[in-house]
């Protein structure tokens, strides 16, 4: 889920930068924030159905238990899928290429692999890279899945992981219109 919504908007953007149809965009009455969320609303769609997926094989097929609500899940993983999709037009912006765009995404998307608690164990790693870690939003989105999945957990327990992962949207969000605007001005 982080790779393909990470590539999806960062390759979608740049490609329109490099065929030169950016400027048609730009032309309209529109601000640099309605053409972020034109881009990554139907992204948000996308990744909704690939979460539900992953979410319905890993429950029918592998036994996986759903103990909490599955409406928090779904509105969580919206969160989680949002950051990834701000993210990832935030490499658009910072690229010239749909080849950066794709490097760039690899390199925030390995260290995620890593130290986010998802190859091993968080708490295992050295402080340094917990601290790292905290800065990735699929070390929360493992958190939030893992409590809700497997022990039941409401929005009280997961407020910290919530708000984390909605700093990092805002953040991402943030640097994507001010660089958006400062590169195709």
């Amino acid at each position: 889920l982080t790779m393909t919504m990470l590539c999806f908007t960062a390759l979608s953007v740049t490609r329109e930068i490099e065929r030169g149809t950016m400027e048609n965009l730009l032309s309209m009455p529109i601000t640099p924030v309605e053409v972020m969320l034109g881009k990554i609303l139907p992204y948000v769609g996308v990744g909704f159905i690939q979460a539900s997926l992953i979410l319905g094989i890993g429950v029918l097929l592998f036994g996986v238990p759903l103990r909490g609500s599955l409406a928090m899940l779904a509105l969580l993983s919206t969160l989680f899928i949002t950051t990834n999709l701000a993210i990832g037009y935030t490499f658009s912006t910072l690229v010239q290429n749909q080849l950066q765009a794709m490097q760039a995404s690899m390199m925030f998307f390995l260290p995620s692999i890593l130290l986010s608690g998802f190859m091993f164990p968080f708490a295992g790693m050295p402080i340094w890279a917990q601290y790292i870690g905290e800065c990735l939003p699929l070390t929360h989105y493992l958190r939030i899945v893992r409590a809700i999945m497997l022990k039941g957990s409401t929005l009280e327990n997961l407020q910290y992981d919530a708000l984390a992962l909605l700093t990092l949207m805002l953040i991402a969000m943030t640097i994507a219109v001010t660089r958006f605007r400062r590169t195709l001005d």
